[in-house]
């Protein structure tokens, strides 16, 4: 039961992080900018940025050492893309 909810909890989390990653991409290609989504974007960036890593990492850790579903591969592969769309924005 716990490995379970585990990975369903790590799925919703990298569903969640890639969300926030492309309302992000969302709002700066638009040019939407309101008060409140410049707080909200300066609080969340960087814990969300070091979740990424972090869950990318527990996710890789799940894919070896249990059976997956299919969201869940599909949640992997999402936050990896992201990561990597990420880490190439820096340079």
């Amino acid at each position: 039961m716990n490995k379970i909810a585990s990975l369903y909890t790590i799925t919703w989390a990298n569903f969640a992080i890639v969300a926030y990653f492309g309302s992000l991409f969302l709002l700066n290609h638009f040019k939407i900018d309101a008060l409140i989504i410049g707080v909200f974007r300066e609080i969340l960036t960087i814990p969300f940025l070091l979740a990424q890593f972090v869950f990318l990492g527990l996710s890789g850790k799940l894919l070896v050492n249990q059976k997956s579903n299919g969201i869940f591969l599909i949640s992997v592969l999402a936050l990896t893309i992201c990561t990597v769309l990420t880490v190439i924005s820096f340079f």
